[in-house]
């Protein structure tokens, strides 16, 4: 802990993240863990299918950029699933690897011979799920959990309870099962589920506390991005005592998504100050990878990972972009392996032009000269509605430059 604002060459963030007013409100766990689940609830993601090469593909990368908990799939789901999970498990990989299962008995055996070091047991309790979809009530779900939590523990695996939807659940039925949860079958962890993404940042932490009150167990937080707070309630969650983050790579998940691996790892650090090994120069290349095997192309500004993040087209501060990042940037380009680019179109301003044709080594250009291309750029731009490649712009300079 101790985060600091400003870290050369790294980041330029608000010196108030830190003040005593605002870190004073804090209940900050001493450590943080990421566990993601891009292998089972990124596949979700409606298209998407991830064959056993892709799952140990992307299971080593996500070890490599410093994931502690990966969530390998559902062996339930297939044969090609189960053997999957299996397989990432014989890896050697530092990251303990999790299943996702059932409350039943069949998919507690099934984690076990895949290898897993943990199981996350899912039930609902959100109200909606209770009456409409299953016809339960929470002494329904108590009674199907009992059993299961307690026979995966005699198996010696960590087990994390995932009621989920819970925050659509009803106060009372809430307090009852995790009740008599803790007086029957206390889990290793309890999950606080935002399946529908809708709950507000001071929803979240106060469930967070709410469960680590009635249970006295660490709390973990999985939320999705439907209102597009999905990592922003997650950091909340951090706030209020969560001690892990549940993620997917590039936000990929059902509807909207979940919250995204990469954002989660630079707020973390960067804005809550927790000193992290994540090798944040690799999440690029791991977010490309789940790109190519997802077929899901990332917006062009995407946190973290967008291309036209680090690009600047306005001519104000254009020297800066190369010269000093965090002046223009919260984060520098650097931080995360990229770097900045300048480019040229509408917006442009005089700067950009003197900037691009140092660039291309053209020297002894005229301000004149440099006005006229200036106007040309700035027309061209706007009749094409795009940005100059470099071809279009070399063929203005070619006329203005003798």
């Amino acid at each position: 802990m101790g985060g600091r604002y400003l870290e050369e060459n790294k980041w330029w963030v608000s010196p108030y993240n830190f003040v005593d007013e605002v870190t004073g409100q804090f209940d900050l766990p001493e450590k943080v863990e990421i566990h993601d689940a891009t292998l089972r609830d990124g596949e979700q993601t409606p298209g998407v299918v991830f064959r056993k090469d892709d799952k140990i593909k992307l299971a080593e990368m996500l070890d490599q950029v410093g994931v502690e908990r990966i969530e390998a799939g559902m062996p339930a789901v297939s044969d090609e699933d189960f053997e999957a999970i299996k397989a990432i498990s014989k890896l050697g990989l530092k990251a303990k690897i999790f299943t996702f299962a059932r409350a039943l008995r069949v998919d507690i055996d099934k984690a076990i011979d895949c290898g897993a070091h943990g199981v996350v047991v899912e039930i609902p309790i959100g109200y909606p799920k209770l009456q409409h979809q299953f016809g339960w009530t929470w002494e329904d779900v108590l009674r199907k959990s009992v059993d299961c939590i307690n026979y995966a523990r005699e198996k010696n695996l960590y087990t994390v309870y995932f009621p989920y939807d819970t925050t659509r659940a009803r106060d009372e039925d809430l307090t009852n099962l995790l009740t008599r949860i803790m007086a029957e079958s206390p889990p290793n962890s309890v999950g606080v589920v935002d399946t529908m993404g809708c709950a507000l940042q001071e929803a979240i932490k106060y469930l967070v506390g709410k469960v680590k009150k009635l249970t006295g167990l660490p709390v973990e937080i999985h939320t999705h991005n439907d209102f597009g707070m999905g990592v922003a309630t997650e950091l909340a969650a951090v706030t209020a005592g969560a001690e892990v983050v549940h993620s997917c790579i590039s936000g990929l998940g059902e509807r909207t998504g979940n919250a995204a691996l990469e954002e989660l790892m630079a707020g973390l650090q960067v804005l809550l100050g927790y000193h992290t090994d994540y090798k944040f120069d690799k999440i690029l290349s791991l977010c490309k990878l789940a790109e190519e095997l997802s077929g899901v192309t990332p917006a062009t500004n995407k946190p973290v990972i967008g291309t036209g993040n680090y690009t600047r087209e306005s001519g104000i501060g254009v020297d800066l972009v190369m010269k000093n990042p965090p002046a223009m940037f919260a984060t520098a380009p650097q931080f995360f392996g990229r770097e900045g680019e300048v480019v040229l179109g509408k917006k442009s301003g005089k700067a950009s032009i003197t900037y691009t044709l140092e660039k291309l080594g053209i020297e002894n250009v005229s301000d004149d000269a440099i006005l006229d291309i200036l106007k040309e750029v700035k027309q061209k731009g706007t009749e094409k509605r795009a940005l100059l490649t470099p071809e279009e712009f070399k063929e203005i300079v070619d006329r203005n430059v003798n």
